[in-house]
């Protein structure tokens, strides 16, 4: 009995020894690896090529070029990626723009993500069209989804990527002009925006938001 005994211990010191050198699966993923990244818009065929969407066509670019696929799931559509042997965790919110904060409230605590890797991209009309602003906390601007985020996290220190799309619209007219469609010039340059665009997601996962702010606003 005693040799049992000695053998079971032995056995439990080796188990604890390999287990604290070499972690649990779950153990070995730090949260600080892991991105968040998020892009706004309203769900539905008639919101596809709206200026407001402009987050979700983003993120769907950069979905394309990491030959990553979506699948739905609670409060959106989730994509999931690599870079640099950090996690990456796309979402696309299915709740309507003004309700964005539940979901990523939702993704944020269900992956474990601090607030400090997640980056909420989202249409601006005090920019020019396609123009660029990364930043790593600031108001809401008026814009709504970024507002229930705000609520919903109780705070405005997050990053979010604003990307122009002007203010070309008449008094009374701005709804029309958010919903509506981009115009051709607009459509002209969008793969060349999207392209610097994808690069500003990678930027901010691969060099950090100080870094990606230096190297691509105004661009």
């Amino acid at each position: 009995m005693l040799l049992k005994a000695l053998k079971h211990d032995s056995l439990k010191m080796t188990s604890s020894f390999f287990s604290k050198l070499f972690g649990s699966k779950k153990e070995s993923i730090d949260p600080m690896n892991k991105y968040l990244i998020i892009g706004l818009g309203n769900i539905g065929p008639k919101y596809d090529n709206t200026r407001h969407n402009i987050g979700f066509k983003i993120i769907d670019a950069y979905a394309s070029e990491k030959e990553t696929s979506w699948s739905t799931e609670k409060l959106g559509d989730i994509a999931y990626t690599k870079v640099r042997g950090r996690t990456v965790v796309l979402l696309k919110p299915n709740t309507y723009m003004n309700l964005s904060g539940k979901a990523v409230k939702y993704w944020m605590q269900k992956e474990n993500i601090s607030i400090e890797n997640i980056l909420v991209i989202t249409d601006d009309l005090n920019l020019e069209f396609g123009t660029i602003r990364v930043k790593s906390k600031g108001s809401d601007g008026g814009h709504n989804g970024l507002k229930d985020i705000q609520n919903q996290l109780s705070t405005t220190k997050y990053p979010r990527f604003r990307f122009g799309i002007g203010d070309r619209f008449s008094r009374g007219k701005q709804i029309d002009y958010v919903l509506g469609e981009w115009d051709k010039n607009e459509e002209l340059d969008m793969p060349e925006r999207l392209d610097i665009s994808c690069k500003v997601i990678e930027s901010f996962i691969a060099s950090g938001i100080a870094n990606t702010m230096n190297a691509y606003n105004g661009k």
